[in-house]
């Protein structure tokens, strides 16, 4: 199979590559030497991500600060 790649660096995936990977839609991309290999990414849901920030005590407004502090470049 052939994977093609677009001026923007893009690569598109052949569907029947794609077709084993079901719901997929963020993969790990390494280099191993002159390989490129791409591993599904393995991504918390939406919920879990509140419930585990809910059990370490942290409020949306802890996040908001973080992302302050981490854009501002300090």
């Amino acid at each position: 199979m052939i994977a093609t790649l677009t001026s923007k660096n893009q690569l598109t995936l052949p569907k029947a590559l794609m077709a084993q990977f079901l719901g997929v839609r963020r993969f790990e991309v390494t280099a191993r030497g002159q390989e490129i290999v791409l591993k599904p990414a393995k991504t918390m849901e939406l919920e879990a991500a509140w419930d585990k920030m809910e059990a370490l005590g942290l409020t949306e407004s802890d996040v908001g600060e973080a992302v302050h502090w981490a854009r501002s470049g300090q």
